[in-house]
């Protein structure tokens, strides 16, 4: 299996309803372009061993087919305002590859087995400025399904991730989110009520 990537992951979440237009983004610093929306499906499954070995470590990992990344892909520990993600190809099959489990191993050596599964109709939008893709936000209307206790729940959220272009300061990120945020509200959006959508589609 090829070299893993490895991207670190700095996003804010926001929960809101289902006919909420989207924000404006005119006032957010260092950007002067949004790109029409890109559309995705994706199909995400999630795993973890029978007593949530990995979701106590702060750990995510899932096989996820659509969009730009498709591929497994582990999300370590939050680390400060980031979290490290680390992404392989799908490969042949639906079997974990030995890479990632090698990967999983830092965590637990048990037996692995679904978790959940998140189905996520997303559009995605990247917010650009001189330097380029400063950030890109993403629309998603979630379905998702708890394996283990047969549950299924649906929402819509949004997501803001930086971009390669981002300020990469403390004070210039705080100036970004705090922007994008007013335009959040603005729009009628509100500040996550979960984690991360594994964490909501467990009810958590």
């Amino acid at each position: 299996m090829t070299e893993p990537s490895r991207t670190v992951e700095v996003e804010r979440k926001y929960d809101v309803d289902l006919e909420t237009p989207l924000p404006h983004w005119d006032a957010i610093p260092g950007v002067d372009t949004v790109t029409s929306g890109e559309e995705r499906i994706l199909d995400a499954r999630y795993f973890d061993t029978a007593d949530g070995a990995l979701s106590q470590s702060g750990v995510a990992l899932r096989r996820r087919t659509g969009g730009p990344d498709e591929g497994w892909h582990v999300k370590g520990p939050r680390r400060g305002d980031g979290r490290l993600e680390i992404g392989w190809p799908l490969g042949e099959g639906d079997e974990l590859p030995p890479a990632v489990a090698e990967t999983v191993s830092e965590w637990t050596s048990a037996p692995l087995t679904p978790l959940a599964r998140i189905e996520n109709d997303r559009t995605a939008y990247l917010l650009t400025g001189p330097g380029g893709i400063v950030a890109e936000f993403v629309d998603d209307r979630v379905r998702a399904t708890d394996l283990r206790q047969n549950v299924q729940r649906e929402w819509r959220e949004w997501e803001m991730e930086l971009g390669p272009a981002a300020p990469s300061d403390d004070a210039g990120r705080a100036l970004f989110f705090e922007a994008v945020e007013q335009a959040v509200r603005a729009a009628g959006g509100r500040e996550s009520a979960s984690d991360s959508k594994l964490a909501r589609a467990l009810g958590f």
